[in-house]
């Protein structure tokens, strides 16, 4: 584990487990929840607080997808499902490409030219992350680069577990609201109203949510009033969706700024998915922030 420090700030990362968060502790109480998930083998059992998702968020259906003519099949990589999910950053020991006591940044490349294996992503990359640990903010910049000769196909994402308190409630305001099927695939948008309004803020306690919100505004806000704090996520445009997942028997609330629509690879139909194509030399990147602020003032 590599642990970053700033005041009473501190930040653990595991490179070697999908160049992943192990925690991050403020005032001597976690603002992540380390997690463990069995349904990602990958992962081996250890508790997960973050994790990157390279080269796009959450499922692909039936772990398979057709581009620039050719049809490709990926391994199904979360139990229980035939859907890939994730990417595959998240299964894969990164490189340290550098770090000192408030910075680290890791590197990934995949390249099936050279042994990697194509069913967990057909077309050669590199992923760079960096975490930037300051005294109430942690700063999380992604770029993923195509290194293939031909174009892709790719999305950008971050999971973080946020440690669930008794009165948490979560406010953020998007276009609409994907519903699932029996997959966890998207069957329809629909507007954010009712059940789906989080504009005004709602409880956590009780949700039981597993959706991706479409047109996300590029700001949420986690308020735990009962810990004394809550914690604002800001992110480029580029993430113009937002997943949410969290369950009553969750010690968790996972808050996940990404570029794209579940599926989104096989909804050419959609306009606005958010899977960006990639010419062989281009990239793609973006920041997200989490600032926890305090009642006694401001972060900044």
């Amino acid at each position: 584990m590599i642990e970053l420090r700033n005041g009473e700030a501190q930040l653990g990362l595991l490179p070697a487990l999908g160049g992943s968060v192990a925690s991050w502790r403020l005032h001597g109480r976690d603002i992540l929840a380390p997690t463990i998930d069995p349904s990602l083998a990958a992962q081996r059992g250890a508790a997960i607080a973050a994790y990157p998702l390279v080269p796009y968020s959450n499922r692909i259906g039936n772990a398979r997808f057709s581009f620039d003519g050719e049809t490709y099949c990926l391994n199904p990589n979360i139990g229980g499902e035939n859907n890939a999910i994730h990417g595959n950053g998240w299964e894969r020991e990164w490189s340290v490409a550098q770090h000192d006591s408030e910075r680290a940044i890791f590197t990934l490349d995949h390249d099936p030219g050279k042994g990697d294996d194509p069913a967990q992503w057909p077309f050669a990359y590199r992923a760079v992350i960096s975490y930037i640990l300051e005294r109430d903010r942690l700063r999380v910049e992604i770029l993923l680069a195509n290194r293939d000769t031909r174009p892709q196909p790719v999305g950008l994402g971050f999971h973080p577990f946020f440690a669930r308190t008794e009165e948490m409630t979560l406010r953020f305001s998007a276009r609409g609201v994907w519903e699932n099927d029996a997959s966890h695939l998207p069957k329809g948008l629909t507007p954010c109203t009712d059940d789906w309004d989080f504009s005004a803020g709602r409880p956590v306690r009780a949700l039981s949510v597993d959706n991706c919100f479409a047109g996300w505004t590029d700001e949420a806000v986690l308020a735990a009033p009962d810990a004394g704090y809550r914690v604002r996520i800001s992110a480029d445009p580029v993430f113009s969706h937002l997943v949410v997942f969290t369950a009553p028997e969750k010690p968790f609330v996972a808050v996940e700024a990404v570029t794209n629509m579940n599926d989104a690879i096989n909804h050419p139909e959609i306009l606005e998915r958010g899977l960006h194509l990639l010419a062989p030399g281009e990239r793609l990147s973006g920041v997200v922030c989490y600032d926890v602020i305090e009642p006694r003032g401001q972060t900044r």
